[in-house]
């Protein structure tokens, strides 16, 4: 019979099992948050995605409205859409990040008939690794945002 027992006292504080199952879900804790913390690259990425998305469904409209095509083509800083007319208000031609490119000689044309052909343009940004998304539409559909393996 333990004699601390028997004799009412009792110990008092935590076993060391209780201490290595604490600093355990501690542990495992820290490392779910540290993996759930989302990249900045990819964060800027998926921003000028659905950005350019709908930057590319405002000119698609302006040439449906107008009567005249519009193209949408990257350069080397940015993008730029030929074909709008002057009197349309001036839309955006760079990036939000920097480092966010399109691949390869990416263009598209944007009306002014209803149903265009079937279009991706894919990005990457520099912070993002190799990561590429794709701004795509089927014709008829708005364009929108993928992932592309």
């Amino acid at each position: 019979m333990n004699l601390r027992r028997a004799s009412g006292l009792w110990s008092r504080g935590f076993t060391f099992i209780e201490l290595l199952l604490v600093i355990a879900i501690i542990g495992l804790g820290s490392a779910l948050v540290s993996l759930a913390l989302p990249n900045p690259g990819q964060n800027a990425l998926m921003r000028d995605a659905d950005r350019l998305a709908a930057l590319l469904e405002s000119a698609r409209a302006q040439s449906r409205a107008t009567g005249l095509p519009v193209r949408w083509h990257a350069t080397a800083h940015g993008f730029v859409f030929d074909g709008l007319p002057p009197s349309a208000p001036p839309l955006p031609t760079t990036w939000l990040d920097a480092q966010t490119y399109a691949v390869g000689n990416a263009s598209a044309v944007l009306g002014p008939d209803p149903i265009i052909a079937a279009q991706t343009i894919e990005l990457r940004n520099g912070a993002a690794g190799s990561r590429t998304v794709g701004v795509t539409t089927d014709g008829l559909a708005p364009f929108h945002v993928v992932t592309v393996q």
